[in-house]
Order: C-alpha cells, then structure tokens, then sequence
C-alpha cells in the first residue's frame, strides 16, 4: 500500500519539529513536550501538530508556548524542508495517550488476580 505524499510530508514534519523543539528553542515549558502526531492538509497549506506533555497539568502552558513559537516554527521548517508552500502550523494536545493508560487501568481492574 502506498501512502500519500501529505502524509509523507506529516511524517517529515514531525521529524523536523521534535528536532528544531528540542534543539532550538529554549522556552522551558517546552522541554518535556513530545510530537506524536502530524496530520497534514492533503494542500499542504496547513497541519495539525499533536504533542503531549510528561504531566497533564502542563498541556495548556506548552500549547501556549508552541502557538507563539508557531512562526519560528515555520520558518525553521521552511528552511529543512523544500516545499512550494511550508503549511501553516495548529497545534492540539493529543489525548490517545492518556486515553490509552485510562483504559489499560480499567482493564487491569477488572481482570481476575491469580
């Protein structure tokens, strides 16, 4: 199965991102903040970057800080990545990770002790 050259780009674009986060910026509130995802427009002209965070509580700090790094973000990007257009960056907390230890807990409770 082939996959699309959007999602292609998404894949570079998580790459670069968690590289240019953790070597380029220096805003503490994102030293802990991990990329899980990209999903990029199949335009290219924009692309929901989902990260997470070591501790919840600190999700809404790190999304504030990645939206005012968004135009650095970008122009780093620009400067990787060879497009005709570098896709305008929204950033979402991704929940699937917590989502997914939530219920890991909930099956583990009620699974029978041995």
């Amino acid at each position: 199965m082939s996959r699309g050259r959007p999602q292609k780009v998404a894949d570079q674009i998580q790459r670069e991102l968690s590289e240019i986060i953790r070597r380029d910026l220096q805003d503490p509130r994102l030293s802990l903040v991990t990329i899980t995802a990209v999903d990029a427009a199949p335009d290219l002209s924009h692309a929901v970057v989902y990260f997470t965070c070591l501790e919840r509580a600190q999700a809404e700090a790190a999304e504030r800080a990645l939206r005012r790094a968004a135009g650095f973000l970008r122009s780093s990007l620009a400067r990787r990545i060879k497009l005709y257009t570098t896709p305008e960056l929204r950033f979402r907390y991704d929940e699937s990770v917590e989502r997914g230890a939530y219920l890991s807990q909930l099956i583990d409770s009620v699974r029978p002790k041995p």
